[in-house]
C-alpha cells in the first residue's frame, strides 16, 4: 500500500514530481508548493469537523433525561477544550511525530516543535503543516467525546476529566500512529482508512463497549421507563453530524480535487442508503419508523462510510449503507439479552458499525477511485480483507485491554460513579450546579 493514499491525487502528484526532480523533501522555498485552493478546504473541512462535536453533545443530549442533558452536553463540549490543548503540547507528536518503532510518535514536535507553516510532503504536500495537525486535532477532540454516550448519567465529571486525558494520550494517539502515520505497523501491513473508521469509530466504540460493562447499569435500567427528553434536540444533532461529516470524510483528500469530491458524494449516498433501510427495518419490526431511528441510521451509515470513502464508489456505497443499518439494529436489540448498559448505543452504532466499515473498504475498495489505495476482495484481492481483519482485531484488543487498565487505575484515584442520591437527582445540579431548563 503507497503511503501516499490519504494524501489525494493532488499530493500523490506533488510529491512524485519533488521525488523525480530529486529536490529535497522540504525544501526552503516549499511555502510555493502550498496551494490555497487546498489549503482553504482542508481548513474549512477542520471547522466542519470541530462543529461535530458540539453536534454529538445535542445528539447525546436529547436522548438522556431532562436531569442530565446540560451534563451529557458538557462532555462533549469540555473536550474541545482539554483536547485542544493535549494535542498542541504533545498529542500530534506521540500520534504523527517521527516513528518509534512503529507503535508511537517521538517526541521531537512537542509543542509543535518543527511543525511549520510549510508543508510536510509526509502527510500533505500543498498545505502547511500546521494545517494538517489542526485537522487532525478535530479527530482527536470527537473521538473520546463518542465514548461518552456509553457512560451518560452515572459518571463523575472529575473522573471524567482524568479518564479522557489518558485515554487520548494512551489509546488515541498510538492507534492513530499505527494506522496514518508513516512507519506505523498497521499502514505497513496495508490496512486502509481513509478518514478514522478504525481510528476514530472502532476504538471508540470498543472503550464504550468497556465502559458500559466497568461501570454498571443506570440505577432503575430494566426496571424503570427511561426515555429520551428532546428527540428534536437528538435530530437536529444528527442532522449537524451529517453536515460536519463532509469535513470528516471529503476534508480527508486532503485537498480540493477529484477525490474530495468522490468522498464527498459517497458519503452522502450512505448515510442516505442507511437512513432509508433503517426506517424500513424498523417499519418492519416495530410497525412504523421513528425519528430517532432515522437519526440513529444516518449516524449508523455515516460511520461505516468513514473508512472506505475514499476508495470507493456510489454504489458500493448505497449497499455499505444498507447493510449497517441491519447489522447495527441487531446489534441494540442484542443488548438487552447480553445485560449491559451502553446507555446511548454507543458500541451498537459506532463500534459494530466502525467494523462494518472497516470490512466492507476490503470488499469494496478500488484503484479505479483512487490510485494509492487498494483494490478489494470483489476487485481481485482477498488480501486486503486480511489486512483489515489484521487492523479490526488490533485496535479492538488494544482499546479494550487499555480502556479497562485506566478505568481501574482512575478509580483508585477518583470514584468514577457519582452516588446515587447524586444519580437520582441528575448530574446537571450535582456535577455543575446548574438546570437545564427552568421550568416555572
Amino acid at each position: 500500500m503507497s503511503k501516499l493514499y490519504r494524501l489525494g491525487f493532488a499530493g500523490a502528484a506533488a510529491v512524485g514530481l519533488t521525488a523525480a526532480l530529486g529536490a529535497p523533501a522540504f525544501a526552503a522555498d516549499a511555502a510555493a508548493q502550498v496551494n490555497s485552493g487546498d489549503t482553504a478546504w482542508v481548513l474549512a473541512s477542520a471547522a466542519l469537523v470541530m462543529l461535530m462535536t458540539p453536534a454529538l453533545g445535542l445528539f447525546y443530549g436529547g436522548m438522556v433525561r431532562q436531569k442530565n442533558v446540560l451534563a451529557t452536553i458538557m462532555h462533549s463540549f469540555f473536550l474541545v477544550a482539554l483536547v485542544g490543548v493535549q494535542w498542541v503540547v504533545y498529542g500530534y507528536s506521540l500520534a504523527f511525530g517521527p516513528d518509534k518503532w512503529h507503535i508511537i510518535g517521538s517526541l521531537s514536535w512537542v509543542g509543535l516543535k518543527n511543525v511549520t507553516l510549510l508543508p510536510n510532503p509526509d502527510y500533505a504536500a500543498t498545505i502547511p503543516h500546521q494545517a494538517f495537525m489542526i485537522y487532525q486535532a478535530m479527530f482527536a477532540i470527537i473521538t473520546p467525546a463518542l465514548i461518552t454516550g456509553a457512560f451518560a448519567e452515572r459518571m463523575r465529571f472529575k473522573s471524567y476529566v482524568i479518564f479522557m486525558l489518558l485515554w487520548a494520550t494512551l489509546v488515541y494517539d498510538p492507534i492513530c500512529h499505527w494506522v496514518w502515520a508513516p512507519g506505523g505497523w498497521l499502514r505497513n501491513l496495508g490496512a486502509l482508512d481513509f478518514a478514522g473508521g478504525t481510528v476514530v469509530h472502532i476504538s471508540s466504540g470498543i472503550a464504550a463497549l468497556c465502559c458500559a460493562i466497568m461501570m454498571g447499569k443506570r440505577r432503575g435500567y430494566g426496571r424503570d421507563e427511561i426515555m429520551p427528553h428532546n428527540v428534536t434536540m437528538t435530530v437536529l444533532g444528527a442532522g449537524l453530524l451529517w453536515f460536519g461529516w463532509f469535513g470528516f470524510n471529503a476534508g480527508s483528500a486532503l485537498g480540493a480535487g477529484s477525490l474530495a469530491t468522490s468522498a464527498f458524494v459517497v458519503t452522502n449516498t450512505a448515510a442516505a442508503a442507511a437512513t432509508l433501510s433503517w426506517c424500513l427495518i424498523e417499519g418492519i419490526h416495530r410497525g412504523k419508523p421513528t425519528a430517532l431511528g432515522a437519526a440513529s441510521g444516518a449516524v449508523a451509515g455515516l460511520v461505516a462510510i468513514t473508512p472506505a470513502s475514499g476508495f470507493v464508489g456510489p454504489m458500493a456505497a448505497i449497499a455499505i449503507g444498507a447493510v449497517v443499518s441491519l447489522l447495527c439494529y441487531c446489534a441494540i436489540m442484542l443488548k438487552s439479552k447480553l445485560g449491559y448498559d451502553d446507555s446511548l448505543d454507543v458500541f451498537g452504532i459506532h463500534g459494530v458499525g466502525g467494523m462494518w466499515g472497516a470490512l466492507a473498504t476490503g470488499l469494496f475498495a478500488s484503484k479505479l477511485i483512487n490510485s494509492a489505495g487498494n483494490d478489494g476482495l470483489f476487485f481481485g484481492n482477498g488480501s486486503l480483507i486480511v489486512a483489515q481483519l489484521a487492523a479490526i482485531a488490533a485496535v479492538c484488543a488494544y482499546s479494550f485491554i487499555m480502556t479497562f487498565i485506566l478505568l481501574k487505575v482512575v478509580g483508585f484515584v477518583s470514584p468514577l460513579r457519582v452516588s446515587k442520591d447524586d444519580e437520582d437527582v441528575g448530574l446537571d445540579l450535582t456535577q455543575h450546579g446548574e438546570y437545564g431548563y427552568h421550568l416555572s
